[in-house]
């Protein structure tokens, strides 16, 4: 007995665990497919591998079109009906009819995979557009998802509404400046929409920086994730809107547009449902047209919590910001994650009996209670000019962006040791590296020993897949590299090799960081007044409770959320030493 749509619909959500959930009184349709779908209560792949099976049709689970045919099935399906139904063409088949002396070749089809059988509107956008017969397979929906941006690639629906009726050849290209396009009302709109998307999947992916790059016969799109970069797959011929793409980012940080010989730098304010973004956005100019990147900040709350600081060092912080002045010193490379640090710790003391004033370059985080300073070289508004200014102000707590010169770290131990509490970052390799650089900028011993309570340095590790993560077979000798000494009594792991979907197939998902913690002690500070070497300051800290990076990190391997590879990564310095 041959079954209704229904009745194979509901035995598909009986067998993917969705006995539950309840369909409509009327007839199966497309949206009925996809609202059990964003229920989240059902086992994705058995709902619809079971639901292939009842229809008959063919169950596609890993899909992706067949790179032979690439070319051609874009050409006969587009981005913009491909996207907006959820449709991806896989091959061309070569169909066969069945004769009297045996199976014939007969006319091409074309596959087509969808994860939604009974969208009679894809059906006929594809009967339009499509001049072929056409065979229907299912696929998972997540994995369709990604396999439609990474064949068309990002936002190349809506660059093939741009693209579409226009003649593009070489020698038009040559001539014609793009930046004009945005004159055009119905192209002002699909470029708006295509620079919107690439933001919106940024923010989707939990990228914190975006880049467009201007190559020689492409635009290049390359996100950064969990510190790493990654390039995005984008439409082909988006070379021809280079100048639109990039006129209309400069336009949302009001810069000047006519302006590209020159570097610039401006703010984009964007609001997306209940989140607002701040994005900062700088230029440069290449050869092949500026280079734009933009940093994407959200509204973070910036909590102790959010550190995952150890419980014993969480406890040296706390005393650490109760102390009434000094210098507490947080050092790192760039990208170590020193500002959210900074803008934690001053959060924790951002009460109204405090006056909190900062001068950063750039403002990265807006605090609400926090006087802020922005640096401007161009009108002589420098770091050590600001500090200056922001001294007469009565201010108990003062953050300075970073000690760059001598003058602002002579000013900076000047506020200290008048009863100021102050913030600051280095651009050190370890903690104890920050007592080194402060004495070779010119800085007198005794002072440094006198005017800074701490030096914090860190740095970010990726965190591990928990949902493919693999257990590290060679674990006790890998462990050496970190000279690591104890007796291992728990598993430790390693990220899979092509991760999984979860992960975005990199085997980790997400950063923490890993820290170290100087105290300026009586002794140690005795030791920097007599310029002491470094063996004798980190033997002396040692005995004070220091504890290098690297055993914070194997703390993190043991814990099961970090890998070997990401510690040794970033405390090369330690392993050495």
């Amino acid at each position: 007995m041959r079954l209704n749509a229904r009745q194979i619909v509901a035995q598909s959500l009986d067998a993917a665990g969705g006995a539950g959930l309840t369909l409509p009184t009327v007839t199966i349709s497309s949206s009925v497919v996809h609202s059990l779908l964003d229920t989240g209560r059902l086992d994705e792949e058995a709902f619809l591998s079971n639901l292939a099976a009842g229809l008959r049709l063919p169950w596609v689970s890993q899909p992706a079109p067949d790179s032979a045919d690439a070319p051609e099935l874009k050409r006969i399906l587009p981005a913009r009906v491909a996207l907006r139904h959820r449709l991806l063409p896989l091959q061309f088949v070569q169909a066969h009819t069945e004769q009297s002396e045996g199976a014939v070749a007969g006319p091409i089809k074309i596959s087509i995979a969808t994860c939604d059988p009974f969208d009679l509107v894809a059906r006929q956008a594809v009967a339009r557009e499509v001049d072929a017969s056409v065979r229907w397979c299912m696929a998972p929906r997540k994995r369709l998802l990604t396999a439609l941006r990474d064949f068309y690639g990002v936002g190349a629906d809506v660059f093939d509404e741009i693209l579409k009726g226009r003649e593009i050849d070489d020698a038009d290209l040559d001539g014609r400046d793009e930046a004009n396009v945005l004159d055009a009302d119905d192209e002002e709109a699909t470029v708006v929409k295509f620079v919107n998307q690439i933001i919106r999947e940024a923010l989707e992916q939990h990228a914190t920086d975006i880049h467009v790059e201007p190559m020689e016969d492409t635009l290049r799109l390359r996100y950064r994730i969990d510190g790493r970069l990654r390039e995005l797959p984008v439409p082909e011929n988006i070379k021809a809107l280079q100048q639109s793409v990039l006129a209309r980012l400069k336009v949302m940080a009001k810069l000047d547009i006519a302006e590209r010989r020159l570097p610039q730098d401006g703010r984009i304010n964007l609001q997306i449902g209940n989140q607002f973004i701040d994005v900062r956005v700088a230029t440069i100019p290449s050869v092949e047209g500026e280079s734009i990147s933009l940093r994407l900040l959200g509204q973070e709350k910036f909590t102790l919590d959010r550190l995952r600081l150890e419980t014993d060092l969480r406890r040296e912080v706390e005393m650490l910001l109760k102390k009434p002045n000094g210098i507490i010193l947080i050092t790192g490379p760039t990208g170590s994650g020193k500002s959210t640090s900074l803008y934690t710790f001053l959060s924790q003391l951002n009460t109204e009996h405090r006056r909190i004033v900062t001068i950063e370059d750039p403002v990265e985080h807006k605090l609400p209670g926090v006087v802020q300073i922005a640096v401007k070289p161009e009108i002589n508004l420098t770091f050590a000019a600001g500090l200056r200014s922001i001294l007469r102000g009565d201010p108990n707590v003062v953050m300075i962006g970073e000690m760059r010169d001598v003058e602002t770290c002579e000013i900076a131990i000047r506020a200290a040791l008048t009863g100021h509490l102050v913030f600051s970052t280095l651009h050190t390799n370890d903690a104890l590296g920050g007592i080194t650089r402060l004495i070779d900028m010119g800085i007198e011993p005794f002072l440094v020993a006198s005017s800074v309570r701490a030096f914090f340095a860190q740095r970010l590790v990726r965190v591990l897949c928990q949902d493919c993560r693999e257990v590290e077979t060679n674990a006790e000798d890998r462990l050496r590299d970190l000279k690591y000494t104890g007796t291992l009594t728990t598993t430790v792991y390693r990220a899979k090799e092509g991760g999984c979907e979860s992960c975005r197939h990199t085997g980790y998902r997400g950063r923490m960081s890993i820290y170290e913690l100087i105290r300026i002690t009586p002794t140690l500070a005795d030791l920097i007044s007599h310029r002491a070497t470094h063996q004798q300051l980190l033997a002396q800290a040692a005995k004070d409770g220091y504890r290098p990076m690297r055993e914070y990190g194997i703390r993190k391997i043991l814990a099961g959320l970090t890998s070997i590879e990401e510690v040794i990564s970033v405390t090369v310095a330690d392993t050495e030493a």
